[in-house]
């Protein structure tokens, strides 16, 4: 059994959150003793191995819910995930210097806050978008109103990356062949969807009586206002996250195959999967039907697969799940941050950066040293602590790595 920590197990209120591992800061877990007060938590909370602090709940936790759903829980880069392709070609084909595929990715797939001087996604994605999207924001103007420019430029930021621990990668796995990886998410929109309802939440629940332990973890039930609303929204943008990740891998290989990139002519062999890790959906777990919330995890029912990225320095994995009950069928999103991003900054320098990304074609400058390698856990070691939940069926090292 790969539980390491089990809090509240014994308390007179509140249910149990497993925890599989003992490396959590105290921050991470007094947020997680909260979220262990809500009356409406369904058995008990599970926490991924590369749990730490996260804005509004826990990082690396998985929440079941009895007719209610916690926005904030969420977040607001709702849809967030990743994408993985293998590719026909070998590490040998590759050439000795991945720079100019770098930079073909970039001219194709605008990085940080850039979004594409016009619309290149095809109508058939973005009409049925458009449709869901309006209903909603008929509903709720001031959603309108908070959009102002991603009401407008939703469209063009389909099939961009993002900034912060978004990435487009280049790896090779143990038997040399290479694959395409991306990490992106729901862009500005998902984000102003997001900070909306929560927003909306913590107004209700001012109203409400009841005990909540903390404003963040303020809650939508089943049959209030805007419960059925926020549904709606969410699953609109976890949707767009979805479509931004297809959108940006066609971009990518469109790159790659043109001359400027100077690579070897390929095909794609196999699509691991296109999955969420910051999401809610409808599940059973231990006879109730219940809202699942991931907030840094992801699927790992019995036989699917899965992604879990290091950092850009480090090794990745495709996973199989083993369906483990304990974890909700879920596992981890990732290795999960060491350290904040200040505090990284703070602690290392480019120098630093250029090292620990020996070998890797990646920016070495100050713009990304809070991606640093060392600001994030040990991957082997949060690999080792869900044993249990999941099987590697790929080990992916990085030889090029796009931060936004």
């Amino acid at each position: 059994m790969s539980i390491q920590l089990i809090l509240n197990e014994h308390a007179k209120n509140g249910v149990p959150v497993k925890i599989y591992t003992t490396d959590v800061e105290q921050s991470a877990l007094n947020q997680l003793y909260a979220l262990s007060q809500l009356q409406f938590i369904h058995s008990h909370i599970a926490v991924m191995p590369d749990v730490h602090a996260g804005k509004g709940a826990t990082v690396g936790s998985v929440i079941p819910t009895k007719s209610a759903i916690i926005p904030a829980a969420v977040g607001v880069d709702i849809g967030c995930g990743m994408n993985a392709l293998r590719l026909s070609i070998k590490a040998c084909q590759l050439p000795d210097n991945l720079k100019t595929a770098r930079l073909a990715i970039e001219k194709h797939v605008p990085v940080g806050f850039a979004k594409h001087k016009q619309i290149m996604a095809k109508m058939s994605t973005l009409d049925p978008l458009a449709i869901r999207l309006k209903r909603i924001t008929d509903k709720h103007k001031g959603l309108l109103k908070m959009l102002n420019n991603f009401e407008r430029t939703w469209a063009k930021q389909l099939g961009t990356l993002g900034g912060g621990n978004h990435f487009i990668e280049l790896c090779v796995d143990e038997n040399q062949d290479v694959w395409i990886m991306l990490h992106s998410g729901s862009r500005g929109i998902g984000s102003c969807i997001g900070e909306y309802f929560i927003t909306l939440a913590k107004k209700e629940n001012e109203t409400r009586l009841g005990y909540i332990p903390d404003r963040d973890l303020s809650y939508f039930a089943e049959g209030s206002a805007y419960f059925d609303d926020y549904i709606e929204a969410v699953g609109w943008a976890q949707d767009y996250a979805m479509e931004n990740r297809k959108e940006m891998m066609r971009l990518i290989i469109k790159a790659l195959q043109s001359k400027d990139a100077h690579f070897p002519h390929f095909t794609i062999t196999k699509e691991a999967i296109n999955c969420h890790h910051n999401y809610v959906s409808q599940e059973t777990h231990f006879g109730q039907d219940v809202y699942v919330t991931r907030k840094g995890a992801i699927s790992a029912y019995d036989g699917e697969l899965g992604i879990i990225p290091g950092s850009m320095g480090a090794k990745s994995y495709i996973v199989r799940g083993k369906g483990n009950r304990e974890s909700f069928c879920s596992c981890s999103h990732g290795a999960g941050r060491a350290m904040s991003r200040g505090k990284a900054m703070r602690q290392f320098n480019v120098d630093d950066l250029k090292a620990q990304t020996s070998g890797v074609e990646c920016r070495k400058d100050k713009g990304v040293l809070d991606e640093i390698p060392q600001a994030y856990k040990d991957i082997d070691v949060v690999m080792d602590n869900q044993r249990d939940l999941v099987e590697v069926v790929h080990t992916l090292k990085q030889v090029m790595c796009i931060k936004g």
